[in-house]
Formats: structure tokens, C-alpha cells, sequence
């Protein structure tokens, strides 16, 4: 299926602990399936339960984390993996580089920010990747619903909202994955050069 994900979220637990919970089960998901973790390298938080949740069952982690936030997101100390670059932005594209395909779980500014930059880059061809997020409790249901809104008022074809896939559990979230296929076309071309 996939031999890496890349998966962001949360530097905070957020209010419920259903959220570190299933994020935790996300990891003992991907580490029984022998999909490689690629994450934002916290300790803390989201990031720090789906982390834990791979390295509890057995499965191979890689964080990547900028120098900045080291202190503020406290680097994972159980992940021997931990590239430290200096920008979010190299932290981004290491991101994708290593990563099969791209998870958003619950989170903030962070999680949004890297899941529409990985829809646009596949909407743009830089990517065919299957793009999901996992939508425990109606979390996604205001981004979704944008997302059809988008649509209906013409500023996004069908197509490329399909892009991005929701599933309610780890386990259902993977399989929409696995079945997803990018669209046969572009939204944007080139014309030919005269």
C-alpha cells in the first residue's frame, strides 16, 4: 500500500481526549502496516501521540523539525530519525519528499497551511499522491463543507475537491487512500508554443 505517510497535525492536544487518542491509534496503525511515519518532529501534543503510537508498536518514525521550534514543540526524544533544518519551508518539502502520501488529523493554522499546500501542489501536477483527512467527530465538516462550496460556486471543478479523501476512522481513512486515483486531467495547460 504505502511505505510512508506524512502526517500533520496539532502541537496541542486540543480539549478532548478522544483526539491524542485516535491519533495514537493512527500510529499503531501505520506501524502495523509497516507505513514509515513523516511528521513535524514534536513531542507534544498531536504530533507527539501519533508518534508515540508508532513507536509503541514497533514501526520507524522520521521527524522534521526547524531549529526555532525545537524548544517551543520539544523535539521528540524517542525518534532517532530527527532531521532539524533551518525553515518551515524545508521542513514542508522534506515532508513530501519522504512521504508516499499526506494525513491531516485534527489540529490548527499549521495542519490546514500543509494540507492545502499538499492539494494544491497535487491540483498542479507536482504530486499524484493521495491526500486524506481523518475526520474523528465531524472535525474536517466546516473544511469539507468550503470545499463543496467552492464547487457549487464555480471556483473549484469537481475533480480536484475529490482530491483530497475523509474518513471517520485510521482504518477506513487508509483504505479511501489506497483506493484513490488522480484525476486523467490538469487544471491548468500550457499551449503549445508557436
Amino acid at each position: 500500500m504505502f511505505q510512508s505517510l506524512a502526517v500533520y497535525c496539532g502541537s496541542s492536544p486540543g480539549y478532548d481526549p478522544k483526539y491524542p487518542a485516535i491519533a495514537r491509534d493512527m500510529g499503531h496503525l501505520l506501524a502495523r502496516r509497516g507505513i514509515r511515519l513523516v511528521y513535524g518532529g514534536g513531542g507534544v501534543g498531536m504530533m507527539g501521540a501519533v508518534a508515540d503510537g508508532v513507536l509503541e508498536a514497533g514501526g520507524a518514525v522520521t521527524g522534521v523539525i526547524p531549529t526555532f521550534l525545537n524548544t517551543r514543540e520539544l523535539k521528540h526524544p524517542g525518534v532517532s530519525d530527527m532531521r532539524v533544518v533551518d525553515t518551515m519551508h524545508e521542513r514542508k518539502q522534506i515532508m513530501v519528499t519522504e512521504s508516499g502520501g499526506f494525513i491531516a488529523l485534527p489540529g490548527g493554522f499549521g495542519t490546514l497551511d500543509e494540507l492545502f499546500e499538499v492539494l494544491t501542489w497535487s491540483q498542479l501536477a507536482i504530486h499524484q499522491l493521495p491526500v486524506g483527512v481523518l475526520n474523528v467527530d465531524g472535525f474536517f465538516d466546516g473544511v469539507l463543507h468550503t470545499l463543496d462550496q467552492m464547487v457549487v460556486r464555480g471556483f473549484l471543478r469537481q475533480e480536484d475537491r475529490d482530491r483530497v479523501v475523509s474518513a471517520a476512522s485510521p482504518e477506513a481513512l487508509l483504505e479511501a487512500m489506497a483506493a484513490w486515483e488522480p484525476p486523467g486531467t490538469l487544471k491548468f495547460t500550457l499551449a503549445p508554443q508557436a
